[in-house]
């Protein structure tokens, strides 16, 4: 009797195990894939780089641009000025270096050139802010030669107001007279400069070479403008 109901009741403890195990396995598997989409979405929502060598990310540092310390000059430097620049053929102050034709009229005299009317080739050629200086040379029977060194002037009322468009100048330098009788003499100059445009300029000036007999003349012309050599 007892081994009846054992062999009925084996069944029924075999099926239950069985549906244990399945249901277990089953719960197994669902918490596994809840748990893996838990952690996609996790990565997914907050991702996480590693750098990686050699590429952009640990490499970017060096693209970090790094502080520069501002240099600095030493303050015992002396600073030249401008206008104490020696430059030849540079503009002065009365206007810039020209090269012309023109002509001398005879004022006194007349042992030279520079005392008769002439042809003449004129110019000016600028050394610092204040002096330049001017040569010409007069043509006739004998040719006389100027070359004056002058100081030039330009005339401002003030800093605040634009300079005369008339630039004066005096100075002092030789004359000398070629020929058969070639003589070389104490030369006193003076006269004005008025810029006519960027490229040309106006120039009149009185010029006295004291030879054995004092030779004055007026010497006009039109010079055309050039910057320094």
């Amino acid at each position: 009797m007892f081994l009846r109901k054992g062999f009925v009741l084996l069944p029924g403890l075999v099926t239950f195990a069985v549906l244990s195990c399945v249901f277990s396995a089953h719960a197994q598997t669902v918490d596994k894939a809840n748990t893996q989409q838990l952690m996609d979405s996790s990565i997914t929502t907050n991702p996480v780089l590693t750098p990686i060598p050699g590429t952009v990310a640990t490499s970017s540092t060096a693209l970090i641009p790094q502080p520069v310390e501002p240099t600095t000059q030493p303050s015992n430097v002396p600073e030249v000025a401008q206008s104490d620049v020696v430059n030849v053929g540079r503009r002065t102050r009365g206007g810039r270096s020209y090269i012309g034709v023109g002509a001398n009229i005879g004022l006194s005299g007349g042992e030279t050139s520079l005392g008769d009317g002439n042809f003449a080739v004129l110019s000016k050629v600028g050394f610092t802010n204040a002096f330049s200086i001017r040569p010409s040379a007069i043509f006739g029977d004998n040719t006389t030669i100027l070359i004056p060194v002058t100081y030039d002037f330009s005339l401002q009322q003030d800093e605040f107001t634009e300079p005369l468009p008339i630039a004066p100048y005096v100075g002092v330098g030789a004359a000398i007279n070629t020929g058969d009788n070639s003589q070389v003499a104490f030369l006193v100059s003076g006269g004005i400069d008025v810029p006519l445009n960027a490229q040309f300029t106006a120039t009149a000036s009185v010029n006295a070479g004291f030879f054995d007999q004092t030779d004055v003349g007026l010497l006009v012309g039109v010079g055309y403008n050039f910057n320094g050599f």
